[in-house]
């Protein structure tokens, strides 16, 4: 645990600047729009470490997977996300040297990244020689036009003697991953363009053998600035730059807005197009001021805040924590665009390569059901339903039936290069399942599940049907050879997760099959002998039980392990993954992330308050929460049992995971998809907040530490205000027709 920014309501501030945590603050202060993001590097010229990194949404490159050992169906390429053409990139400097906070004498330094107005800016006060500035960099990416980078540099002579300033303003193509196979540019650059206060790259992605698409990106930036434009000439063929200089006499300042407009092949048939709209766009924001561009973003981010806003009151370590969660989530995905998803590390980071994993189903879709419109989750769904033909390709590279949606990937082929995560992790099938039922029943929509949805619904039951075996000897289907979502066990036989979901996706989808049209019924051609044999497995298979214990083993075998708690492990020992052998992790008894527990909570109505206790106390104990996805859920189940102690400290470790850098591995990117987690644990745990039948019910309580605590929630065409105190619990209508809600077992009405 580390903590790098003081603890503030809306703001993830420092005051301090340490080399060695410069990775760190720059995850920390990432910012996105959900076209793109970028880390918090520094724009200008920075000597020591550091990550530069500018991520554009669906933009992507296949990297050659390399393993030792090919395995017949392994995907041939592993994708990458792109680092983007450098469009942020500027060089400041004094008397005619350049400023770099690696050598510089500098004071007075602070970096505040302002989560309400989703605006990061930088200062700090530098002496070079005889000369002192102040020195202050802003910077947004719009949400009011997604194309839109916009950053603006204050330079202000605080010192006693005339300073020469120049700033140059560029975009720069030389840029490399630092995530990839081999050290390689993975941008070519077709044309440039430099002006005296303008100029523009168009790159496109290097070839690949793999027929994967390439990509073509266009930056163009236009600079206005009190200061004289310089004409100089253009640095290389792949980088243009706009100089600008004057002299600053003491106290006086001058400033340069830059804006960028960035477009890609994503939306333009050809490169002609991409380049007018480029222009075109460009010309638009000209013609706009500093303060126009960043109102017009402020007012979307308070749309967004007036829906998704938690208020806690008394803890503001808590209330930081759920803001910075809900900002860098929907820094990442707000739903605009549904050819996109969530990648974990979202635009934080290389890891995890930009890809989408299952979290999305999983965490993110609750999350967003609650706090956005139906859309958006809809468009999660149709991502899926739109990638139907790469889950074909998956499942048959496994010699099965069926769609098996992939582990990773960005366009519907699995691209992941380690066999336990490729090849078994299959319970990500069941987890896409349970999204389609999740929406249907948060919403009461079944525009979906009876259309588009139940062909994915099919297609994964097929898979399914394929991939269980039956056991003679014990008259039950089976499914070996898997990993669940507690990673730390890999290619066990009946995972009791993955078996759960397996039949529970079976059932589930012979009851849509009732409730589908004729024509739909056609289309699906599900024969009568398919829905007998989906049933029988329903009906016969085996999940793992242990009666003493009144548990769900989490595989055949796990009982037979060294059951030792983790309280037992040495303090210098954790985290495990950064201290034991992989062999030492797969033999011990730690589980990563919530296994059991994750069905548990899936269906959290489904079982009783003794099965959930017994379960809980048991795998609680050996759970060591090296995945960012654990502490939400058991936040949940300890809230359900009345261990609020307990999910209140799950709760903090989760919303906080980043910002405390709990697992020591937040330098290389944010846990976005994790992000969900804080909402997760405030409104299903200490809200108690469930869907029964189409009916919200609650049973709030009051974590001892707040005084307080809000949130507003949207269901079915309604905004509802809940709020928690120490008298109780209060419910209000903001907007939408009367609503009967459930709180701890009585009905109160809802109306404006």
């Amino acid at each position: 645990m580390k903590r790098t920014f003081e603890v503030a309501p809306w703001n993830i501030v420092t005051h301090d600047f340490d080399s060695e945590d410069k990775r760190l603050q720059e995850s920390m202060t990432s910012l996105g729009n959900g076209y793109m993001g970028m880390r918090g590097f520094f724009e200008e010229d920075y000597s020591g470490d550091t990550l530069n990194g500018i991520y554009l949404g669906g933009v992507w490159y296949p990297d050659k997977t390399r393993v030792g050992w090919w395995k017949n169906g392994y995907p041939d390429y592993f994708g990458k996300v792109v680092n983007a053409v450098n469009f942020i990139k500027m060089h400041v400097k004094i008397n005619g040297e350049v400023i770099d906070l690696a050598k510089d004498q500098f004071s007075d330094f602070e970096l505040n990244l302002d989560m309400k107005k989703a605006l990061l800016t930088r200062s700090f006060t530098v002496t070079k020689g005889d000369a002192k500035v102040a020195v202050k960099f802003e910077r947004f990416l719009s949400v009011a036009q997604q194309e839109l980078s916009v950053q603006r540099v204050t330079v202000q002579n605080v010192g006693s003697n005339k300073v020469d300033l120049v700033m140059d303003s560029a975009i720069d193509g030389d840029v490399k991953n630092e995530d990839a196979n081999y050290d390689e540019r993975f941008w070519e650059v077709l044309s440039t363009e430099q002006g005296t206060d303008s100029g523009n790259v168009l790159a496109e992605t290097t070839p690949n053998p793999f027929g994967t698409p390439r990509f073509t990106s266009g930056m163009e930036m236009r600079n206005v600035t009190d200061l004289t434009a310089e004409k100089v000439a253009q640095p290389s063929e792949k980088e243009v730059v706009n100089e600008f200089s004057g002299a600053l006499a003491p106290n006086e300042s001058a400033q340069l807005e830059k804006r960028v407009i960035v477009v890609t092949s994503r939306d333009y048939d050809t490169q002609a197009a991409l380049t007018d709209a480029m222009h075109q766009l460009s010309d638009q924001v000209a013609g706009q001021s500093y303060d126009d561009l960043l109102t017009a973003h402020e007012q979307v981010w308070a749309d967004r805040w007036n829906k998704s806003d938690i208020v806690i009151d008394g803890d503001t370590e808590a209330q930081q924590g759920i803001r910075f969660n809900l900002f860098q989530l929907f820094s990442t995905y707000y739903g605009e665009d549904s050819r996109l998803n969530i990648g974990p590390k979202g635009f934080t980071g290389e890891k995890y390569g930009g890809a989408t994993y299952w979290d999305t189903e999983a965490f993110a879709v609750p999350v967003y059901l609650g706090i956005t419109d139906p859309k958006v989750t809809r468009n999660l769904l149709m991502y899926r339903y739109k990638q139907l033909d790469g889950a074909y390709h998956n499942a048959k590279q496994q010699g099965l039936k069926g769609a098996l949606f992939p582990m990773v990937t960005f366009d519907g082929i699995e691209c992941h290069n380690e066999w336990e995560i490729t090849f078994e992790e299959i319970h990500r099938n069941g987890d896409i399942a349970f999204a389609i039922y999740n929406y249907t029943r948060y919403t009461g929509d079944t525009s979906y599940v009876l259309n588009e949805g139940s062909k994915v619904l099919t297609e994964i039951s097929r898979f399914w049907a394929d991939r269980v075996h039956y056991s003679q000897r014990n008259q039950n289907y089976m499914i070996h050879g898997v990993t669940g979502p507690d990673e730390y066990e890999n290619n066990v036989d009946n995972n009791w997760y993955t078996n759960l979901l397996a039949q529970w996706t079976l059932k589930y989808t012979l009851e849509i099959l009732k409730e589908v049209s004729p024509e739909q019924a056609k289309q699906l051609n599900v024969s009568e002998d398919e829905k007998k044999h989906w049933q029988d497995i329903v009906d016969n298979m085996y999940l793992p039980y242990d009666k003493d214990l009144n548990i769900f083993v989490q595989h055949d075998g796990f009982l037979d392990k060294d059951l030792k708690p983790v309280s037992e492990i040495p303090a210098d020992q954790l985290p495990l993954n950064q201290n034991w052998s992989w062999d030492k992790i797969l033999r011990s008894p730690y589980i990563k992330q919530g296994d059991v527990l994750q069905g548990i909570w899936d269906f959290i109505d489904d079982f009783t308050p003794e099965q959930k206790k017994s379960n809980f106390d048991f795998y609680e104990q050996y759970t060591v929460h090296e995945s960012s996805l654990s502490p939400a859920i058991y936040s949940v189940l300890a809230a359900d049992l009345h261990y609020e102690d307990k999910a209140v400290e799950l709760y903090e470790r989760t919303a906080r995971l980043d910002l405390d850098n709990y697992n020591n591995d937040t330098v290389d990117g944010l846990h976005i998809t994790a992000m969900t987690g804080g909402w997760i644990a405030v409104v299903q745990g200490f809200a108690g907040m469930r869907v029964r039948d189409g009916k919200l019910h609650y049973a709030p309580f009051l974590p001892k530490k707040w005084s307080h605590y809000s949130f507003r929630q949207v269901f079915r065409d309604r905004l509802i205000e809940v709020d928690v105190d120490q008298d109780g619990s209060h419910f209000k209508l903001i907007d939408g027709e009367p609503i009967t809600i459930d709180v701890a077992g009585k009905a109160v009405e809802l109306t404006k």
